[in-house]
């Protein structure tokens, strides 16, 4: 079992910067890979990033050469820098750890509870 939860989301104007974290607690977070996610009102939830135990990392390509996903596993912390933020990034993010990297929701486990980011034109 891992908990996670995110934190740092917040309102900032478009072009601003945001750093989301995810901090898990349970079974050992090196063990596993880590996923972003988000979903905007009235859409599906989408994928945004992931990055597997190796560190090796995957985007989609919204968000390719603004936003960088990273992990702390001394601090058992999953981290999404956001860059050049755009209204169209206004969503709940969330968090997931699962054993593998993917672009699928149905690969990843646990999921954390969310939070919000908003951006302003």
């Amino acid at each position: 079992q891992v908990q996670l939860v995110e934190s740092g989301g917040g309102l900032v104007q478009a072009g601003g910067s945001l750093r989301l974290s995810c901090a898990a607690s349970g079974r050992t977070f090196s063990a596993y890979a880590m996923g972003w996610f988000r979903q905007a009102p009235g859409k599906e939830r989408e994928f945004v990033a992931a990055i597997r135990r190796s560190g090796g990392t995957i985007y989609a390509d919204s968000v390719k050469g603004r936003f960088t996903i990273s992990r702390d596993n001394a601090k058992n912390t999953l981290y999404l820098q956001m860059n050049s933020l755009e209204p169209e990034d206004t969503a709940v993010y969330y968090c997931a750890a699962g054993f593998e990297a993917a672009m699928t929701e149905e690969v990843y486990r646990y999921w954390g509870q969310g939070t919000q980011v908003t951006v302003s034109s």
